[in-house]
């Protein structure tokens, strides 16, 4: 066993001996070469995976941007139909209020004219035109006379109407 340990030494010693020892300039210089020629390899070698990939991105921001640019015209038409709809909805709520601000003043008005006929009839005539009345327009005739001529009305009506507007028009929100 001894002899196989000494021959084995030996033929290690061989080896370390055999390999060439390089200087530490020339181990440098080695190992850039090695790294040259490794990167050049993979330079030539991806360069054109470079190229093809860096022009298929380029193509997708193309389309990308075609896309965005459609969507940005799409918004703004959408835009100008939207204002172009809220200014018809705008003069449509106007013309609205113009005619129920409208119909109020008509309203009021008609009212106005019904209070000054009433003012000037009889309290019976007055009492019994308003018994035949719609009671919401009769409570409003009585709230704009002259209260002493509204309870003179009130005791010319028949006992249940004459409640009945009584309790409204003592109930009306003014």
């Amino acid at each position: 066993m001894k002899t196989f340990l000494i021959l084995m030494t030996l033929f290690t010693t061989a080896e370390v001996l055999a390999a060439k020892t390089y200087t530490e300039e020339e181990f440098i210089k080695k190992v850039n070469q090695e790294v040259k020629s490794k990167v050049d390899s993979i330079k030539n070698k991806s360069v054109s995976d470079l190229t093809k990939e860096l022009l298929d991105k380029e193509e997708k921001l193309k389309l990308r941007e075609l896309e965005l640019q459609k969507r940005q015209d799409s918004l703004r038409v959408t835009e100008d139909d939207i204002a172009k709809r809220y200014a018809d909805l705008s003069e449509r709520q106007r013309n609205f209020i113009g005619c129920v601000d409208k119909n109020e003043d008509e309203s009021k008005a008609r009212i106005g004219q019904l209070v000054e006929m009433v003012s000037n009839m009889k309290p019976q005539k007055a009492a019994e035109v308003l018994s035949v009345q719609d009671s919401d327009i009769a409570v409003k005739i009585l709230q704009m006379i002259d209260a002493k001529k509204a309870s003179k009305i009130f005791n010319f009506m028949e006992k249940d109407i004459s409640a009945k507007l009584q309790k409204q028009y003592l109930l009306m929100k003014k």
